[in-house]
């Protein structure tokens, strides 16, 4: 039956009847808050290419967690960056390294009442900027650097995260984190496996929040642009691997493939709307371009509507306290 008979306006008509037909939604409990810690800060340092996102200090770290947990954010992801690097990101598996002292305080911090989750790579800490180990011909040395991956694992656990983020995309690593982490008695602390994490012209601003000294790129680990099967091949190992919780990254380009893995996966599904794709809002915004709130809660409702289950987002504390204020 078509027209006039049947007329979808009918359900548009007014904010209560959209309010009841609407087929996705916005919680605070969805988002995940990236926040990166520095060693040596006296103050919190704001990103230049991510107005309004900081580098913390510890007890502004603490502060912005302790906001988060108020909020009813899902969880906090945290990023550590060293004063000190080395060619094997030494501190990363350092117990009084920055990062895990952002866990511990943290955790000590909100307790059980957000999920504190914590990245396990070596980009930040190592002096070249690659997310693992090389060789002696420069190439990062995938079981090498696994090895170091376990122990990374365990000393965050044992600092308190309640979930760890591998977002190295070594072949392997999400069995040899489990195997560690088990190893070590720490069954409890579960896996949110960075599955499908392409080489993406977004990162950008993200190599200033932590810093990088990354010298040429990271294509020969992080997936080609093109390929879309090979990230349910990716998502699917992973899974077998014993990941907890699987992800993909970044969001808002690669919404074709959240919908893909959604489909499969037995586990829940995250995706990860990364800096540039905060700072592309955010400089339409300042030039009057687009309307800031508007695009930024359509942008987070894609990233649910294509099939996220959570998603990590720079706007997570600001955006859970805009859902408070209209309930």
């Amino acid at each position: 039956m078509g027209f006039p008979q049947h007329r979808p306006r009918r359900l548009r008509q007014n904010p209560a009847i959209r309010r009841l037909v609407a087929e996705n939604e916005l919680s605070g409990r969805q988002l995940i808050l990236p926040a990166f810690v520095r060693e040596g800060l006296s103050q919190p340092n704001e990103i230049t290419s991510m107005p309004g996102v900081y580098q913390h200090t510890m007890d502004s770290l603490k502060a912005a967690a302790s906001n988060a947990a108020e909020l009813g954010l899902g969880g906090i992801m945290l990023f550590g960056i060293p004063e000190e690097r080395d060619e094997n990101g030494s501190a990363g598996i350092d117990p009084q390294g920055i990062l895990n002292q952002g866990i511990a305080a943290v955790r000590a911090e909100v307790g059980d009442e957000l999920v504190v989750m914590s990245d396990v790579c070596l980009d930040e800490f190592t002096s070249h900027g690659h997310c693992g180990v090389l060789d002696e011909h420069g190439i990062v040395d995938n079981d090498a650097t696994l090895e170091i991956y376990g122990q990374m694992a365990v000393a965050q656990a044992e600092a308190g995260a309640h979930m760890l983020g591998p977002s190295g995309m070594m072949d392997g690593q999400i069995g040899v984190i489990r195997q560690a982490l088990d190893t070590a008695g720490r069954q409890d602390v579960s896996i949110l496996a960075y599955s499908a994490k392409y080489a993406s012209a977004f990162y950008g601003p993200f190599r200033e929040a932590v810093d990088s000294q990354l010298v040429g790129d990271r294509r020969t680990y992080q997936m080609d642009s093109a390929n879309r099967s090979e990230a349910v091949l990716e998502a699917e190992l992973d899974i077998a691997e014993g990941a907890d919780m699987i992800m993909v990254k970044p969001a808002m380009s690669y919404l074709d493939i959240v919908r893909d893995i959604a489909d499969i996966s037995p586990v829940p599904v995250s995706a990860y709307q990364i800096s540039g794709e905060y700072s592309m809002i955010e400089a339409a915004a300042a030039n009057g371009w687009i309307d800031r709130k508007a695009s930024v809660l359509e942008s987070l409702l894609s990233i649910r509507r294509a099939g996220a289950q959570q998603i990590l987002t720079y706007y997570a504390a600001e955006v859970a306290g805009w859902l408070k204020e209209g309930k």
